[in-house]
């Protein structure tokens, strides 16, 4: 039996202006703040600002073996979705899986866990946050639990690993499709776009008597962990630890082919062919790695704005995509049934080498934001144009 993803609970508060975690004040989460406050006062000027749930245990249990499997200890869960209401709690936040969903075949939506879930939740009079999750979890059980993608969507990363991230090494990361297969139909006849799409609209039509009373909140998954980003800091599997500055994910073919393309666009082919920045590994510190200093061929060359230029772009590419599409379904249910609900984009809290001018932790990640450039700004326009809230981990 493997654990799945979770339900927590979540109080919303306002301290000063400013939303606070019922979990416990996080120093991580206060410094990315005033950081980000200080560089842009104008960042969150357009974007809508939500408070994080805290979770809790994961109270849910799903066999591999059957796609609508009980949920476990049903009895004590009532009892407590009850006991939170009584206590003056809001709402739960609850994980749904495309890889418990749509596992076993493409465009075969098995939702009766949730069904069940979902009607326990609305019974005990609480309100729900659902999280849209494109992206595996295996890593933190270690091979002992977890939910990993559909087992078709494994099949095929078995024949052809370039659908999932690499680094300069050639190791991949199947916690995620990479960007490059976005608009790729490798799935069965499907992009990777057209996946998430579909999996969004079976949600919509299956949930959407909820939609406005018991669903206030959709946050959709973008990347490793939910979070738009790529995976430069990837836990569980020995190759990067806290405070490494991370590593560039984009040696699949298929971001390597369209790096290429762009390069060769720009008239300056060279830049797609060459070796990528000589930018350290996983655990390196800022100081000594070419790349993150202010010399020839460093971030701050012509290559190193073309590269960086290339690599949060198509991170925002895959943000504006998959929200432009989330958005649509939305607009679409709610015009129908006249109620609403906020659509939600969770980045990366990368806090780490902030003080340094290159910020390599944030650069690896795909957020070109250094002391000489906003990187967020682009990010936050993305979220505004598509009416979607920002949370920050």
């Amino acid at each position: 039996m493997a654990e799945i993803g979770g339900i927590g609970c979540g109080c919303r508060g306002v301290s000063g202006g400013k939303f606070f975690h019922p979990g416990g004040f996080s120093l991580k989460s206060c410094f990315l703040e005033q950081q980000r406050t200080r560089r842009n006062r104008n960042f969150f000027r357009n974007v809508s600002i939500v408070p994080s749930f805290k979770r809790g245990r994961l109270i849910t249990k799903w066999s591999s073996v059957a796609a609508n499997s009980p949920i476990f200890r049903l009895k004590a869960l009532t009892v407590s979705l009850k006991a939170l209401k009584l206590a003056g709690v809001h709402g739960v936040a609850v994980e749904v899986w495309w890889g418990i969903v749509e596992r076993f075949c493409p465009l075969e939506f098995k939702w009766s866990l949730y069904d069940e879930l979902f009607g326990l939740i609305s019974e005990a009079g609480l309100k729900l946050h659902v999280a849209l999750c494109f992206h595996s979890n295996m890593h933190l059980f270690r091979g002992k639990g977890g939910v990993s993608l559909p087992l078709w969507i494994r099949e095929i990363g078995d024949v052809n690993k370039d659908i999932y991230y690499r680094d300069k090494n050639g190791f991949s990361n199947n916690d995620y499709l990479t960007l490059g297969v976005d608009q790729l139909p490798l799935f069965c006849g499907r992009t990777a776009v057209q996946c998430y799409e579909d999996f969004m609209l079976s949600f919509s039509k299956n949930f959407e008597p909820y939609f406005g009373n018991l669903i206030e909140e959709i946050s959709i998954g973008l990347g490793p962990s939910g979070e738009l980003r790529y995976p430069a800091h990837p836990l569980g599997d020995g190759r990067w630890t806290f405070p490494g500055i991370g590593e560039f994910q984009c040696h699949d073919k298929y971001m390597m082919e369209d790096l290429m393309a762009v390069a060769s666009q720009e008239g300056k082919p060279q830049w797609g062919s060459r070796d990528l920045p000589n930018a350290g590994c996983y655990n390196s510190f800022p100081s000594g790695v070419p790349f993150f200093e202010e010399g020839h061929d460093s971030f701050l060359s012509d290559y190193g704005r073309f590269f960086l230029e290339w690599y949060s772009g198509k991170l925002i590419c895959h943000a504006d995509a998959i929200l432009a599409k989330a958005a649509d379904v939305l607009r679409r249910r709610q015009e129908e049934e006249k109620s609403s609900v906020m659509l939600v984009a969770k980045i990366g809290g990368i806090y780490w080498w902030y003080k340094t001018s290159s910020h390599p932790a944030e650069l690896t990640a795909g957020y070109y934001n250094t002391a000489f450039r906003d990187g967020y700004d682009p990010l936050a326009s993305v979220l505004s144009r598509h009416g979607a809230a920002l949370h920050i981990p």
